[in-house]
């Protein structure tokens, strides 16, 4: 009876770390990808900054494209950050 209860104990934690397994293995995924958009959306800038070179109406635009693209991230990061 006694070692009934440690297999059936043992399954339960394994069930637990399976599937915590599972939530930081989808975890890890979204990071990436994240991490990829952000290395996406650096990059476009350093090139439309250099696009842009000393045109005042160019790099105008693209700080207000800037201006957006941070508002975006921001509210973002404060909808997913928990509380």
């Amino acid at each position: 009876m006694v070692a009934e209860r440690v297999v059936l104990t043992i399954r339960k934690e394994l069930h637990v770390m399976s599937a915590q397994l599972d939530a930081l293995t989808e975890q890890v995924a979204a990071n990436g990808t994240v991490i990829g958009s952000a290395l996406t959306l650096i990059q476009g800038f350093a090139a439309q900054l250099a696009a842009a070179g000393t045109d005042p109406a160019k790099l105008a635009e693209l700080a207000a494209s800037l201006k957006a693209s941070d508002d975006a991230l921001a509210a973002a990061v404060i909808a997913n950050t928990p509380g």
